[in-house]
């Protein structure tokens, strides 16, 4: 008789730990992605003060999920994977949240630098091209080329969709692919950040009267203590290397090379975040920063004959942005697919090895925000409301798993010493969201960041976790959902079926 045999895919094992470290120099381009903002709100010295204090609350974190990766290196997903492992046993709603939350965090990231980097290529190229509406304010520049009704559709966003096009298919053909470009973008970025954090001190354009400290503002909520919150909240999506520990089932050696990645991923982002908003606001100046005029920052600092060249190094920084973005995001569904919290289509892999699926997921979302979303940033700021409880969920979850599983192997074996610091770490970042939910809106400079349009995005896609969640357990493995679930204690363990729930009538 013939028998049928189902070829199961998994992910390769084709990565080294410096590939993690290049996958997360899209970090920097984060930062210049917010920057002008928080030097609009805080000053000079005071972007530095938050920017730095964030990647310094990071670090620790980071090293928190080195031990988590090391516990689960077959499974894929990141941090999200790490949060459903601890608290399935208490509840199984929070793989989902928390996947999608993560998710959701770094997806928003393809359509604002998308369009960032449309807007800098059209200024610098195309300037008397329409730009449509202007995705960061949500103020129209003009008519566009057309209108979707709730967008003015101009050349930036047809770059933005071009872009978001191309990254999808640097990754739908593999990881090395993906990992190669970083490598090209990766180094061609070192030369603006060598600009932006030493030049200014090397040829003496850095001048501290730039630099201004606006937290000590009588005028605002707790003595400035609310916006240094509230920032801190918003910058955690872009001083995290988490993404290092999403491709752990990747690295050839899982262990080491997942921790050498994290930890030189994590100190990295802490020199670039200290150092570049105190330098490039001192060197070119706050109207400059705050106008996210990188290019004529680079003017004056190289001179204008090297425009184009820097032009293009910029774009391509903030597609390696865009690449670890869907790179990354795409990994979480799958995990979380494979544990069976949401549809399976999003747990197949394609045959070169990549969640396809997920990545196409992706690319359709950030179209559809370019086409009828106007204010961008509004959008990545809701983003955090998900993405920063997931963080809060992992963080929990180290604790859980050091009572529930202590006999479960940890080939990288934190000292006792930080199980208070990560109750410490998951209350510092319940308190981020709250004081950022709540007020992430407020204007220090002036700047709106987002209402209550944007908060009902922010919790409808954790909305939208549970009904799929629901949708994989009821309609495709035809069983009732599972509230809570039995866990091993060791990996090759099997746990007991779970107990019907009894209701008492």
């Amino acid at each position: 008789m013939a028998e049928a045999v189902v070829e199961e895919r998994e992910l390769l094992k084709t990565l080294r730990w410096y590939d993690g470290f290049v996958i997360c120099l899209a970090n920097p381009g984060f930062l210049l992605g917010s920057l002008g903002w928080s030097v609009l709100d805080m000053g000079g010295w005071g972007a530095m003060m938050i920017w730095g204090i964030t990647a310094a609350i990071v670090f620790p974190v980071t090293v928190i999920y080195s031990e988590l990766a090391a516990m689960f290196p077959h499974k894929s997903g990141g941090l999200s994977i790490y949060a459903n492992e601890g608290w399935r046993k208490y509840t199984t709603l929070v793989g989902p949240i928390a996947t999608f939350g993560y998710w959701i965090g770094w997806s928003v990231v393809l359509s604002f630098l998308g369009l960032f980097t449309g807007y800098i290529a059209q200024a610098a190229w195309f300037p008397h091209e329409p730009y449509g509406t202007y995705a960061f304010g949500g103020a129209k520049l003009d008519n566009g080329y057309f209108s979707t009704g709730s967008v003015h559709i101009g050349l930036q966003h047809l770059i933005a969709i071009g872009l978001i096009v191309s990254v999808w298919l640097f990754n739908i053909f593999g990881t090395r692919i993906a990992v190669a470009f970083n490598y090209l973008a990766g180094l061609l970025l070192m030369l603006p950040l060598f600009c932006f954090t030493l030049l200014p001190f090397l040829n003496g354009d850095f001048h501290s009267s730039n630099l201004t400290y606006k937290l000590n503002d009588s005028g605002l909520a707790w003595g400035g203590l609310q916006l240094a919150l509230v920032w801190i909240w918003i910058m955690i999506w872009s001083t995290a290397p988490e993404a290092c520990a999403t491709f752990a089932p990747e690295f050839k050696d899982t262990v080491r090379d997942t921790r050498k990645a994290l930890l030189s991923s994590a100190a990295f982002i802490l020199v670039i975040n200290t150092l570049v908003p105190v330098a490039l606001t001192g060197g070119v100046g706050p109207k400059t920063v705050t106008a996210f005029d990188y290019v004529g920052a680079l003017n004056s600092l190289v001179g204008k004959g090297a425009t184009n060249f820097f032009v293009v190094v910029i774009c391509a920084s903030f597609i390696l942005s865009m690449n670890t973005a869907t790179a990354d995001g795409s990994r979480a569904l799958y995990g979380i697919s494979r544990d069976g919290l949401t549809i399976k289509e999003l747990g197949r892999l394609n045959r070169f090895k990549v969640p396809g699926n997920a990545m196409t997921l992706d690319m359709g979302v950030n179209i559809l925000f370019v086409l009828f979303v106007g204010n961008l940033f509004g959008i990545l700021v809701a983003s955090n409301i998900g993405y920063v409880l997931a963080n809060a969920f992992a963080i929990a979850a180290f604790v859980l798993l050091r009572r529930d599983r202590p006999n479960w192997p940890r080939p990288i074996k934190l000292p006792a010493i930080w199980v208070p610091i990560a109750v410490v770490l998951f209350a510092a970042f319940v308190l981020f969201s709250i004081v950022g939910i709540g007020w992430f809106q407020i204007a220090g400079g002036g700047a709106v960041y987002g209402g209550t349009k944007e908060k009902i995005i922010g919790f409808s896609v954790l909305a939208i976790s549970l009904v799929l969640f629901l949708f994989r357990r009821i309609v495709q493995d035809k069983e009732p959902p599972h509230w809570r679930e039995e866990t091993p204690r060791l990996p090759d363990e099997v746990p007991a079926p779970e107990a019907p729930v009894v209701s008492a009538t």
